[in-house]
């Protein structure tokens, strides 16, 4: 009996400390159901299933009278791709600034090429800098240059207009190194210059078609017309080969005269031969049969470096207007074209084209490294670029240069492009 008085006490106790707590909990409740029934703002509970519809099914309009006041999801858009900037695809546009460098800064001009020693007036072809669409072309940078090809042998396999090219480079780069002339013909076609502070190695290795030639003779007068043998590489630029770290290849302008092909000494056709019982092949044969054997050599060659690195660099166009070198044509204006002005069809951009090709062909069937410098469509846009009349010839008066380009001038933006290519 006093056990059960004393817990009815205790439970008294317990009680009456319990009650503040319990009507405490009680006024929270009946705030917090108040403040659901009658707040202007209440929270609403969504479903998994709902979040995920959000998320996923962005493109249905969403139900307004569900999701007005819900918390908002954030939505994290997937990664945008890499543009892919074309280099080769822009247009001209005017700088100021300027070559970077002169004919008093550079002494290895060719005097055929420095147009303003013979007597070029205007200067305005030199304030344009390419522009591709996408982006930003850098400016050339020999110290980067240099630092990239430390160790290295680079060549221009080519014509003259590869020489060109080569000529461009090494005034270039030697506004930060002055190299040493370690090697010249006697025809000045095959060049080697040293760069000692940066052990780089530049050559220009002549070649006409890429392909063994032989001249006709007669009366032992060369003629002007050749025998070329397309299953056969011009050993004179081949034997180089295994010893380059760089081979730019180019070619293409000696292919406009009378030709006769050979495979296996056998003559299977003619280039402007018109002969009866001789199949004719017009240029563009002849082109595609000398880069797929250029092409095929370099893919086959066992003993080339394995980082050998091989840059087509395509057509570059001339432009004689109102007749050919040795018909009148000259070249004689001052600005650039748009592209809009440039006549796509002519076979510049053709020669362009069967280059592209045959090199696409030989990236699939080797897995040497072979990158593309196409330079013909910013150069259909630079009439302006060429020496013309200032050329400096003393036993061709009269005649104009309009397939070589002065220097400094756009020739130059080719390096910008070479340089782009190697870095990458």
């Amino acid at each position: 009996m006093l056990l059960s008085t004393s817990m009815g006490k205790e439970r008294g106790l317990n009680m009456n400390r319990l009650m503040p707590f319990l009507l405490t909990s009680l006024a929270v409740a009946s705030i917090f159901s108040f403040f659901l029934a009658y707040s202007p703002n209440p929270i609403p509970i969504t479903s998994k299933e709902a979040l995920n519809s959000v998320v996923h099914d962005q493109n249905l309009q969403p139900d307004h009278d569900h999701l007005s006041h819900a918390a908002p999801v954030r939505l994290i858009p997937p990664p945008k791709k890499k543009e892919v900037c074309d280099l080769f695809k822009g247009q001209w546009v005017p700088d100021s600034r300027g070559p970077l460098y002169t004919n008093s800064t550079c002494k290895t001009i060719p005097e055929s090429k420095d147009c303003f020693k013979n007597g070029r007036m205007d200067r305005d072809y030199l304030n344009w800098r390419w522009k591709p669409e996408k982006c930003e072309l850098p400016e050339f940078d020999p110290k980067a240059f240099l630092e990239i090809v430390r160790g290295k042998k680079m060549a221009f396999v080519g014509d003259s207009v590869a020489r060109n090219h080569f000529e461009s480079l090494l005034c270039l780069l030697s506004q930060e190194e002055l190299p040493k002339d370690i090697y010249k013909d006697s025809e000045d076609r095959f060049r080697t210059w040293y760069f000692p502070q940066h052990d780089f190695t530049l050559m220009k290795l002549w070649t006409k078609y890429l392909i063994a030639a032989d001249e006709r003779m007669v009366n032992g007068t060369g003629s002007g017309v050749f025998d070329l043998h397309i299953d056969k590489i011009d050993d004179e630029w081949g034997k180089h080969l295994p010893d380059l770290d760089y081979a730019i290849i180019s070619d293409g302008h000696w292919f406009f005269r009378v030709l006769y092909l050979y495979k296996g000494n056998k003559l299977i056709g003619c280039v402007y031969c018109n002969q009866p019982n001789i199949t004719g092949f017009n240029t563009g044969n002849a082109v595609r049969m000398a880069f797929r054997s250029a092409f095929k050599y370099i893919s086959t060659c066992k003993n080339c470096k394995g980082g050998l690195l091989t840059i087509l660099r395509t057509f570059a166009p001339a432009h004689f207007e109102n007749g050919a070198w040795n018909t009148g044509g000259y070249c004689n204006r001052t600005s650039p074209f748009s592209e809009a002005e440039v006549d796509f069809t002519k076979l510049d951009w053709e020669m362009r084209n069967i280059q592209i090709k045959e090199i696409k062909g030989a990236r699939r069937n080797n897995g040497k490294q072979i990158r593309v410098l196409d330079i013909t469509r910013a150069m259909l846009m630079r009439p302006d670029g060429h020496p013309g009349i200032h050329w400096g010839n003393q036993w061709m008066k009269g005649y104009s240069d309009c397939v070589h380009w002065c220097m400094p001038g756009p020739v130059d933006y080719w390096n910008n492009f070479l340089i782009a290519l190697i870095r990458n």
